[in-house]
């Protein structure tokens, strides 16, 4: 039964538990699946604001945050107590790029070489991890949420605007890891 738990599960089975999460939410409380809202949300909690854009009923939202707290301790969980020390198996061509461009220690969820603190002070980095984010943050409010809330609710109920972010979140990715990355790997 361990085994079972700490071994990853196929993609047809949590991809089918996820799924479920869409019809669970509309049938027990007309409610809809989202990470990025939660910033707003908890801005609109802790943050007494003149701004139209936070002036709002958060606390029919709650559920939301109680939801991404389940996803923290959940994967504080699953790394420290059903985690594996069996290391991670990437495809050999692709570890081949990455030491290309430096990137050698796979012994993490991560590389080491772009995800340590130190990094963020220097210029690949500050692009990666700061320019990155805000580039994440803005897109997500600009887009009206985020790949989750677009390709797994959105799609769902069957919305023109999700498909269309989420054709666009994809062709972002695509050009990001094709034709952007390498670039900034280099600096």
């Amino acid at each position: 039964m361990m085994e079972t738990i700490t071994q990853p599960w196929p993609w047809y089975v949590a991809g089918a538990l996820i799924g479920l999460i869409v019809p669970a939410l509309l049938l027990l409380g007309n409610k809809h699946f989202g990470i990025s809202a939660n910033l707003r949300h908890m801005c609109a909690a802790c943050i007494p604001s003149d701004i139209p854009f936070f002036k709002y009923d958060w606390k029919k939202e709650s559920w939301n945050l109680f939801f991404i707290g389940g996803i923290f301790i959940g994967g504080f969980i699953a790394a420290h107590f059903l985690g594996s020390d069996a290391p991670i198996i990437i495809h050999l061509d692709l570890a081949k790029e990455l030491a290309s461009y430096g990137i050698t220690d796979l012994s993490g969820m991560v590389p080491v070489q772009l995800f340590e603190l130190h990094d963020v002070f220097t210029l690949r980095g500050f692009v990666m991890m700061v320019g990155g984010g805000f580039l994440v943050g803005f897109g997500t409010r600009y887009a009206g949420g985020c790949t989750s809330g677009h390709a797994i609710m959105g799609l769902s109920d069957l919305q023109w605007p999700s498909l269309v972010a989420t054709i666009c979140f994809m062709i972002g990715g695509f050009v990001m890891a094709n034709l952007i990355l390498p670039y900034i790997l280099a600096l």
